[in-house]
């Protein structure tokens, strides 16, 4: 199956980083990533293959199971690239945190992928001081 860039950094989001379901979520990174991915975290350091996104993403949803990934703009994409930035946090309170994923798709999957966290001030910005939607 091949997905669009925009498809593709909007699904990472909520199907793979936003799922709490260990079924779902290891069907989704089946079907988005590429065997060989590259998953780039700037806190954590870099993880390779799907087993590993896997285990990253259920470590990360362990640590707040409640919070919901948001775009804040549509995602962009040029040639094989792309990049959405977004928030993060409980449903009805401000965002705890916003970053911007940049990926790097191969046949209609996500072969890399780079995390980059936003500044605190970003995320204090007017447009973004709305609470999360449910």
């Amino acid at each position: 199956m091949s997905n669009s860039i925009s498809t593709l950094l909007v699904r990472n989001l909520q199907d793979i980083f936003g799922e709490n379901d260990p079924a779902r979520r290891r069907a989704a990174i089946d079907e988005l990533y590429t065997e060989d991915v590259v998953f780039y975290d700037p806190s954590k350091g870099v993880y390779r293959g799907r087993d590993e996104i896997d285990r990253i993403a259920g470590t990360i949803r362990a640590t707040h199971p409640d919070f919901q990934y948001q775009p804040i703009a549509e995602p962009e994409e040029m040639g094989n690239a792309g990049r959405v930035p977004w928030v993060s946090g409980r449903p009805g309170e401000l965002p705890s945190y916003a970053g911007t994923d940049f990926i790097i798709a191969r046949d209609g999957r996500i072969a890399e992928i780079y995390l980059f966290f936003d500044k605190q001030p970003l995320l204090l910005d007017s447009a973004m001081r709305r609470p999360m939607h449910s």
